[in-house]
C-alpha cells in the first residue's frame, strides 16, 4: 500500500460516521480539476505513511472514531488493499471506499467479501465528454458502466457524486448524468474549488445560487440529490 497522507478526523467524508480519511497514491485518470494532483501523479508532497503507522493510530482511536474512508488517487490500484482493510475491520471500524469506478471486478470482490460498508463513486460527466473530463483520450467506459450497474443493484450502501466545473459541465450534462444513474439513493453535486495542488489551472466553479438551480433541475430525476461542500 502506498499511503500519501491521512486526515485524522472528518465529519463529512463518511455519512453518519466520524472517520479518518486515508489518501492512497496514484490514479489512472488525469482529471484537470483534481485537487489531489500530487497524489494522482504519484508524487506526494510528504514522505507518506506506512500501514503500521495507520493501524497504530486507529488502535488509539477505537471507541472514538466510527469508520475509515479510503480515498485517493484511486484506491483500487493498490496492491494489498484487501489485507489492509481486513486489519482495519479487525479493529472494529467500518470502511468507506471512494472510487472512480474503473475497476468493477475488484470493487465487486470487496463488496461480496463484506470488506467495504459504503462506496462513493465519482461520475465524472456524460459518456461523450468523459475523455475530456478525465484527461484520457478515447476511454473505454465499459468498466464505469459496470460499476454504476453494480452499485445501482443495491449490493452495498452507496452514493454517486460529480465535481461540477463551469468549463466542463453544462445543465444538459448534469441532467444526462442524472438519467444515467436514475434510481441512485444519493447523488451529490460538489462545487469545484481551486487549490495549489489542482492538476490544471484556469478552471472555475459555479456560485451557490447557480448550483442550487442545477440541483432543482436534477431532483425530479434523482430525489436524493443534494449539494455538498458549498
Amino acid at each position: 500500500m502506498q499511503i500519501g497522507g491521512m486526515q485524522r478526523l472528518s465529519l463529512l467524508d463518511y455519512p453518519d460516521r466520524t472517520c479518518c480519511t486515508i489518501f492512497t497514491v496514484g490514479c489512472n485518470y488525469r482529471c484537470p480539476f483534481c485537487h489531489n494532483a500530487s497524489l494522482a501523479l504519484g508524487e506526494p508532497s510528504g514522505p507518506g505513511l506506512s500501514e503500521e503507522q495507520i493501524l497504530a493510530f486507529l488502535k488509539r482511536r477505537q471507541g472514538l472514531l466510527d469508520g475509515v474512508c479510503i480515498t485517493g488517487g484511486e484506491p483500487l490500484l493498490q496492491q494489498g488493499l484487501e489485507g489492509f482493510i481486513d486489519q482495519i475491520k479487525a479493529l472494529g471500524f467500518s470502511v468507506k471506499l471512494d472510487t472512480n469506478g474503473s475497476y468493477p471486478e475488484r470493487l465487486r470482490q470487496l463488496i461480496d467479501s463484506g470488506r467495504v460498508d459504503y462506496v462513493a463513486m465519482d461520475v465524472k460527466n456524460t459518456p461523450d465528454k468523459y475523455g475530456r473530463t478525465i484527461g484520457v483520450d478515447n476511454p473505454d467506459l465499459t468498466p464505469v458502466r459496470d460499476s454504476i450497474s453494480l452499485l445501482l443493484s443495491g449490493a452495498v450502501p452507496c452514493e454517486f457524486r460529480t465535481t461540477v466545473v463551469r468549463e466542463l459541465h453544462t445543465v444538459e450534462d448534469l441532467l444526462a448524468i442524472a438519467r444515467w444513474i436514475r434510481g441512485a439513493p444519493r447523488y451529490y453535486l460538489q462545487n469545484y474549488v481551486d487549490s495549489d495542488d489542482v492538476l490544471v489551472g484556469g478552471l472555475s466553479g459555479y456560485s451557490r445560487e447557480e448550483l442550487q438551480a442545477l440541483l432543482d433541475l436534477v431532483r425530479p430525476t434523482l430525489p436524493g440529490a443534494a449539494l455538498r461542500g458549498v
